[in-house]
């Protein structure tokens, strides 16, 4: 029977999210890959338990997640069954419905039927009675915000999900969600972007309306699906997902054009004591909008590694501006939501 550590909590750090009174962990684990029906189970459970002794109270889930879809939440909840039950109190644990997730006209986007399906569909799979935070996966352009923004309040009102977020919004679409969900009284908190420092787009879109809401953000990811690593230093190994293209979101020509850049912030990394990796997670969190950063992992050293990235989240102002610098060179990436 697994008995979480001790001393899990002595070294993790907690951000308020927003104005609320919720608090996540700095880094948080994200299941997007490496949780599905195809990747070794006793893996998945060595990760979750590294994850929560390292002090990661904050598991990211979606209805989709796998492959196959749902599978991630089919695992999770085994494990949340076997290992995880007499720590749920200590746990945020947080799913999605908008993307495509069954066959025929209301398995996708964000209509009432499909949101409070899907949520249903997830806490069965989760073996959960509520999630700690729900989140429309991203804006539905034919449906009305209102729709979708009472079928998520709803959620709240039946016991369903604690807290509601969102992801993927642009800055205009949340600031007019959040317009009703302030008339609604949900306890709407947080936002899910892509943010790392290839893709900078929301600090000029999204983060000023969540500073004017008094919300915050958790970011996905971080680094830039590996890139911000030091994986792709010395070009493209052969058992990378960019060398497979089995990804759709990194591909061969998307890491040739950044590898300049890569080894030059891993100098500004090293002058720092820390890993590429380490540097990446810190200079995210060095906005005061991003409560928490997701991190994904394919073994549990992976995440014993991220956490150093608290050790040294601090940044003068000249390594911000020479990091400025470096970016401000590379072209610019194009990708696709998760």
């Amino acid at each position: 029977m697994y008995q979480a550590s001790t001393k899990r909590y002595d070294n993790m750090v907690y951000n308020r999210v927003g104005n609320s009174g919720l608090k996540l962990s700095a880094l948080g684990l994200g299941l997007w890959h490496n949780f599905g029906s195809v990747d070794p189970y006793e893996n998945q459970k060595a990760m979750i338990h590294q994850a929560f002794d390292l002090g990661i109270t904050y598991f990211d889930l979606a209805n989709n997640y796998g492959p196959i879809p749902g599978s991630a939440e089919e695992n999770f909840g085994r494990i949340m069954a076997t290992d995880m039950k007499p720590y749920r109190d200590e746990m945020i644990i947080a799913s999605k419905a908008g993307y495509q997730m069954w066959a025929g006209p209301y398995g996708d986007w964000g209509s009432r039927k499909s949101i409070l399906a899907s949520a249903d569909q997830s806490l069965k799979r989760l073996g959960l009675d509520y999630v700690d935070i729900f989140y429309s996966h991203r804006p539905d352009p034919k449906t009305p915000v209102s729709e979708t923004a009472l079928a998520l309040d709803q959620l709240v009102r039946a016991g369903k999900a604690l807290y509601i977020g969102i992801s993927n919004y642009n800055g205009a679409q949340t600031a007019a969600i959040t317009k009703v969900f302030n008339d609604l009284r949900t306890p709407f908190v947080i936002h899910q972007p892509r943010y790392n420092m290839f893709d900078r787009t929301i600090e000029d879109d999204l983060i000023p309306v969540l500073r004017r809401e008094g919300k915050a953000a958790v970011s996905f990811s971080s680094l830039s699906q590996g890139l911000l690593t030091n994986k792709y230093l010395n070009g493209i190994p052969d058992n990378s997902r960019a060398a497979k293209s089995t990804s759709p979101f990194l591909h061969p020509l998307q890491v040739d054009e950044t590898i300049r850049t890569v080894r030059q912030l891993n100098e500004v990394a090293k002058r720092r004591g820390q890993t590429l990796a380490e540097m990446a997670l810190a200079w995210n969190l060095r906005e005061p909008e991003i409560a928490s950063v997701l991190i994904g992992a394919s073994r549990p050293q992976q995440l014993v590694d991220n956490v150093k990235a608290l050790d040294h989240l601090d940044f003068s102002s000249a390594e911000l501006n020479e990091i400025d610098h470096i970016l401000a060179k590379q072209p610019g990436i194009k990708w696709g939501a998760h």
